[in-house]
């Protein structure tokens, strides 16, 4: 779960409303978000805030996307396992804002099955095209480390975290 209180004080998450607060529009940089983490800490008596965001149970991370050309970069976005539906709608798994040649619905999905351990990329239903490696998708594509994802005139590196060498099942167990 990732929380982050813009310079007005809402306490949102980055998850669901990427970093510009639902409230007043303030992008918050991710870089103070730690800083923020331990002002909210420190005044948790101050006030309440309203929680906008998931509240069960931690979703494990499977791997990242992180911009690195465009509007939002520099910008990581998590991948869960199962389906992540890519787009600049609120309700999209993985949200990317700034960028208006993004769909904002189903732009692309990005898939983390984890019974193969593998990640593949899934051309959305919306009109804009997804490109693997400067290559258009047209149908399912298997995703490897650091491989380019274009979106609009944004682009992603994929980094993945499950797989071959690690999934969060085997390490349940154990403890």
């Amino acid at each position: 779960m990732s929380l982050a209180r813009c310079a007005n004080g809402h306490m949102f998450s980055t998850r669901k409303h990427g970093n510009t607060c639902p409230y007043c529009n303030v992008i918050v940089d991710s870089g103070l978000k730690s800083e923020n983490r331990r002002a909210v800490a420190i005044g948790e008596d101050e006030k309440t805030m309203p929680y906008l965001g998931e509240v069960e149970g931690i979703e494990p991370v499977t791997g990242w996307l992180v911009c690195i050309e465009g509007p939002q970069i520099g910008q990581d976005y998590r991948i869960m396992a199962e389906k992540n539906f890519i787009g600049r709608a609120e309700e999209m798994h993985i949200r990317i804002l700034g960028d208006n040649t993004i769909s904002r619905r189903n732009h692309a999905v990005i898939v983390y099955d984890p019974k193969k351990r593998n990640f593949y990329l899934l051309p959305g239903d919306a009109s804009g095209l997804a490109y693997h490696n400067n290559e258009a998708v047209y149908s399912p594509t298997e995703l490897t480390a650091y491989d380019v994802i274009q979106l609009g005139r944004s682009k992603f590196i994929f980094i993945p975290l499950c797989g071959a060498h690690f999934e969060w099942e085997n390490n349940t167990g154990e403890e």
